[in-house]
């Protein structure tokens, strides 16, 4: 990979320094920034680059491995001195932003375009255009969100818009009601010939104005992603190629790392660490995304790095295995024929949390008022059968660490924790940690009942109204259950507030074990989304009905 260059430094003696094969080295000043301790002396000082940042067909390939520095004049002594590589600072993390703003704009364009073209073919008042224009624009922004129009941050949306045409159409048919109606109160002649106008003129527009603003992108080079390969071998290099040759994806490889390297000659790139290194190397060389193209390690492994790479905001996409049967698969990139599965990296933004805590607050207080009676009924029962405390009060971990006590209908006699210990061989799990039996004699008959369909947590909406759980989000684990949860990415289901449902009450509630459940909860809060919270409460219903591992 590497042809030894036979040189002389500085005080005549042969050195070998490395020489890329298939690039040349960028200028240093233009590559890194180093700083050095300055010598005493008038001596001039040469650097002698070992490794270098590659330049290559698409950008950079490698990054600099070490600098040596000598002195030269008379007397002077060859010796190195401490420096340090300053990575170049990213501009990449401006793509989406920058993007998103692009298409906002041409939009808004394209429905003014549209309302012109309207006003060109029928009589519409100067004073009803405006109007018109406003509900446009308003109405195509609001549908295009929607529909997710302006999210995203594959490789395929930054690339071309040609995946997203048929949402543009479903964007300009709904637009194309409510412009009607205002044509229509507006007394507009011929309201539906305007509205059909309207749509179609702006769908046009924002198709072509859409490709304008990925194209002029294109052309910024600060905004290509300094790109890592995990993985090694034919597949990874083919991917390399692929991302020099064709650069409306904006990636520019800098290197790979694996524990078990085997690369292709013909695709250099450096080779920056073993996967246990992962971590480092992301910062150190300022990687915006990072492809999984093929490895020899493990399940486990791969799920680390993953982890590793979104806990630290970087994109991650992945070379899925049998992907020549992929081609054309829905909801996947292609980098000149290889499918990518893009792991996106959610923003929980401040709007975002304010808006999953309104929701929170406005639903509970309405299902506590429709099912009021129903707590009153169940109240009553648990009073009636059994002596004590109608509802129990337990200790559990809440988002940031900080501890509350959750709610829930008592569903045991009054004795359960003491004879919790003479029936520990009776334990259905294995995983140490949980303790759930089928049948469970300490459950009195109302506690079963109200169990098998979760009846018994209907108090943890005043825990929910109190700001200590949510409606959906990671399961509120009992301090025992948290404390053996040592991994730094088992902290990340902490950023959330716990929920009355979640990923692990569709999933298996009680037949899960803490190991499932705490998986679940990283999935779920690392891809925090709104849609995805109501998806979660429209599939514990039947879960909850069907009383499906509930005991």
């Amino acid at each position: 990979m590497l042809a030894p260059d036979p040189r002389r430094d500085s005080v005549g003696e042969p050195t070998t320094e490395p020489r890329p094969e298939g690039g040349r080295f960028r200028s240093l000043a233009s590559s890194v920034a180093i700083r050095r301790r300055q010598d005493d002396g008038d001596h001039p000082a040469r650097l002698l680059v070992v490794g270098g940042e590659l330049e290559a067909d698409g950008g950079a390939a490698g990054a600099v491995e070490h600098v040596s520095l000598s002195l030269v004049g008379e007397g002077a002594t060859v010796e190195p001195a401490p420096l340090t590589i300053v990575p170049p600072r990213s501009r990449a993390g401006q793509r989406r932003p920058l993007l998103r703003t692009g298409l906002l704009i041409a939009d808004g364009v394209a429905a003014l375009t549209g309302v012109i073209a309207a006003e060109a073919l029928f009589e519409i008042s100067n004073g009803v255009v405006a109007t018109v224009i406003a509900v446009a624009i308003a109405g195509w922004w609001a549908t295009a969100s929607l529909f997710g129009l302006y999210s995203g941050n594959d490789v395929r949306t930054w690339a071309s818009g040609v995946s997203q045409a048929p949402r543009l159409i479903v964007t300009a048919l709904l637009l194309s009601w409510p412009l009607y109606a205002t044509a229509s109160a507006l007394d507009v002649s011929a309201p539906a010939g305007a509205a059909l106008v309207t749509v179609a003129a702006t769908v046009t527009a924002s198709g072509v104005l859409r490709g304008l603003v990925r194209a002029a992108l294109h052309r910024g080079n600060h905004l290509r992603q300094r790109t890592l390969i995990i993985g090694s071998g034919e597949i990874a290099g083919d991917l390399v190629h692929k991302m020099r040759t064709q650069t409306h994806f904006g990636l520019d490889p800098i290197g790979f790392v694996d524990d078990d390297p085997h690369q292709a000659e013909s695709n250099y790139v450096a080779y920056c660490g073993s996967l246990d290194e992962l971590g480092d190397v992301l910062e150190r060389h300022a990687v915006d995304r990072v492809i999984i193209a093929f490895t020899r390690a493990s399940h486990e492994t791969l799920l680390r790095c993953i982890r590793t790479c979104r806990d630290r905001g970087v994109a991650t996409d992945i070379v899925p295995r049998l992907f020549e049967l992929l081609d054309g698969a829905p909801g996947m990139a292609q980098i000149g024929g290889l499918p990518l599965i893009s792991i996106t990296v959610p923003r929980l933004s401040p709007i975002a949390g304010a808006v999953k805590r309104a929701l929170d607050i406005v639903i509970t207080a309405i299902f506590l008022v429709t099912v009021l009676p129903m707590i009153v009924v169940i109240a009553i029962a648990i009073k009636l059968e059994t002596p004590g405390p109608v509802l129990f009060r337990q200790e559990r971990m809440g988002r940031g660490g900080r501890i509350f006590d959750v709610l829930k209908f008592r569903s045991m006699y009054m004795d359960a924790e003491e004879r919790k210990r003479e029936l520990l061989e009776l334990n259905d799990l294995d995983d140490g940690v949980m303790f759930k039996i089928h049948e469970d004699p300490r459950i009195t008959r109302v506690g079963r009942f109200l169990r098998r369909y979760s009846l018994d947590e209907l108090p943890q909406f005043f825990n929910v109204l109190r700001g200590e759980m949510s409606l959906v989000g990671p399961r509120p684990l009992i301090l025992d259950e948290s404390d053996v949860l040592l991994e730094d990415w088992h902290g990340r289901r902490l950023d959330l507030r716990p929920g009355m449902t979640g990923p692990w009450q569709v999933l298996g509630r009680s037949d899960l074990t803490v190991g499932d459940m705490v998986r679940f909860d990283y999935a779920y809060v690392s891809g925090w989304s709104l849609a995805r919270d109501f998806e979660i409460l429209l599939a514990t219903v039947p879960a909850v009905l069907s009383g499906r591992g509930a005991y």
